[in-house]
């Protein structure tokens, strides 16, 4: 787990402190879909968006970047679901042979939303998940019920 904050990240993490007084455990800097990744502290999610998502706009226009927010959770299935976030994860489960962990989705009309445009919100979760738990994701599963 690969858990060290540079110089650019502790700056991020305090220009978010200063415009949303909200706290922020980790930033990560994702270049390859140009956006910046806070991981807030429990309870301060609200703190951090602000009325109507005016925080998360005020931060994009100050840092030039796409702003994302994840709440963190102590528990790693939590903590995914926070990822995932408003879609319904039915359970997440580890495959014994390889490691990987399998997401079941509620609805197959959450798919792409999980995936996300070019595979950005499944590239999130892959890096946060390898970043706080040690483990990598496998596949996206849809319930057996919805096909």
């Amino acid at each position: 787990m690969d858990r060290t904050t540079g110089f650019k990240e502790r700056r991020y993490i305090e220009e978010l402190r200063i415009l949303t007084k909200a706290t922020a455990l980790d930033c990560i800097i994702d270049e390859r879909f140009e956006r910046i990744i806070y991981i807030i502290r429990p309870g301060d999610m609200g703190l951090a968006i602000g009325k109507k998502g005016e925080n998360i706009r005020r931060m994009q226009n100050v840092l030039g970047k796409r702003i994302e927010m994840v709440e963190y959770a102590e528990n790693r299935d939590d903590f995914i679901a926070n990822i995932f976030r408003p879609i319904s994860i039915s359970r997440i489960e580890k495959d014994p042979k390889s490691g990987l962990l399998t997401i079941t989705l509620m609805k197959r009309s959450d798919l792409g939303t999980a995936i996300g445009k070019k595979g950005a919100n499944i590239e999130k979760a892959r890096i946060l998940v390898r970043r706080f738990w040690g483990e990598e994701l496998g596949e996206l599963k849809v319930e057996e019920g919805d096909l």
